[in-house]
């Protein structure tokens, strides 16, 4: 009986398939492996075959073959008794040898006569296909051109095995490719969180030195807002609807902030903190900070009336403004927060404590920065706990003459003049 199914023959077919190499399109190798080797033996046509479970597929063909030939079923081929020997077949007259003479092959319209075919074999010793040649007529081959169909069979190993190696590098720079653009995304989207919570300059210096060296900035204002009646608010609140509502507020104080060249540092329960001249010094802070509560009022304002028309309680913020020199620096390893100390962030909360709800308190240090362009009415010497007297104020608006509206809350452009001629 002859045999047709190699006795490793799982093996065989996992190791074609690690070559990829069934049904791929023609290639200019293999190719000329094939009419390398029909001329050398003298034969009219040649093939470089592999043969899958099912059927025997040709890679490569020359000669006198039909066009349309491109596989047959296993269970006529002649190379699949080639990759069980694990050695040349060589069968001079098909017609004459019993093992083939009644394959359809032969006896068909495709009328071979001669077959000599040498196994293709991995270096694990899986036969994967075969190198033959064919002829319609009987031959005989020398010795020496068999041999060398042996030896050009151990080349065309040599060409699958570097078109494997080619593919598996091709795949390596892939993953390569995948890994550094996957690489490149979690940088810019590290960089991007890094940006949600510290100032750009605080970054850069954070990654390039791996710490920031704490800076003392002699003039900064401070800005400190507060809900009133935050704990009666929510009262009568679901959880989810303190969080949305904080989180709506917050993400407008955010954008008012910094339309106003205000670094907001942190939110501690329902108070939001912010600080203008801070990274990056200005001479502005002050200004920059009073225009920024006013925004924040007028937001509520009109939030409120929607409220008060749906019979909702309003949200009322107390704001506290104080100007002077801070300290700034990172705190924390792991998660980091870029904040402020000094006896002006201590007076800020201080002022903020002491105001009422809807209007805006701020300290004279303040006060003698600002006054040239908004309107405050004095409160005098405020107590407050361990600074002793405090001269405040309530901002109440922009001056009329620096307004570009009634309520008092947008700067015109005379107002920006004015702050250029200021320096």
């Amino acid at each position: 009986m002859i045999p047709t199914v190699p006795a490793d023959e799982s093996g065989r077919l996992d190791a074609l398939r690690n070559y990829a190499i069934v049904d791929t399109p023609p290639e200019a190798g293999f190719d000329e492996i094939a009419e390398l080797a029909a001329q050398i033996c003298g034969c009219p046509a040649a093939l470089v075959s592999f043969v899958e479970a099912s059927r025997q597929w040709i890679k490569a063909k020359y000669g006198l073959l039909p066009a349309e030939l491109t596989e047959c079923p296993r269970e006529i081929s002649i190379c699949q008794v080639t990759i069980c020997n694990n050695d040349i077949l060589y069968a001079p007259d098909l017609i004459n040898d019993q093992r083939f003479n009644t394959s359809p092959l032969v006896t068909g319209s495709l009328c071979l006569r001669f077959y000599c075919g040498v196994p293709l074999i991995t270096h694990d010793g899986h036969a994967l296909g075969t190198l033959c040649v064919v002829d319609f007529e009987p031959r005989e081959l020398t010795f020496e051109q068999r041999e060398a169909l042996r030896r050009l069979s151990r080349q065309t190993m040599v060409h699958l095995e570097l078109r494997r190696q080619l593919l598996r590098r091709n795949e390596m720079l892939l993953e390569l490719e995948d890994a550094r653009d996957r690489a490149v995304a979690e940088k810019a989207e590290s960089d991007r969180l890094l940006l949600n919570i510290l100032p750009p300059s605080i970054a850069a210096e954070l990654k390039t030195r791996d710490r920031v060296q704490p800076r003392f900035f002699d003039s900064a204002t401070v800005i400190f807002i507060d809900f009133a009646g935050f704990t009666r608010l929510v009262e009568t609140m679901e959880p989810a609807s303190v969080i949305d509502q904080l989180d709506l507020h917050f993400t407008k104080f955010d954008d008012i902030m910094a339309n106003h060249r205000l670094e907001k540092l942190k939110t501690i329960g329902d108070a939001y903190l912010a600080v203008g001249g801070v990274p990056e010094p200005n001479r502005s802070h002050a200004i920059d900070a009073s225009l920024a509560a006013l925004q924040v009022l007028d937001h509520l304002t009109r939030l409120n009336r929607q409220r008060e028309k749906l019979r909702l309680p309003a949200w009322q913020v107390r704001i506290g403004i104080n100007t002077g020199p801070v300290i700034a620096g990172v705190v924390g390893k792991h998660k980091f927060t870029y904040d402020i100390w000094g006896n002006t962030v201590n007076i800020a909360q201080r002022v903020e404590a002491a105001g009422v709800p809807g209007r805006i308190s701020i300290a004279e240090s303040t006060w003698q920065h600002i006054k040239t362009r908004f309107e405050a009415e004095a409160r005098g010497a405020v107590e407050v706990k361990h600074q002793g007297l405090v001269n405040m104020y309530y901002l109440n608006r922009i001056r009329p003459e620096f307004s570009s509206d009634s309520a008092g809350t947008m700067p015109n452009d005379r107002f920006w003049k004015a702050n250029e001629k200021a320096g």
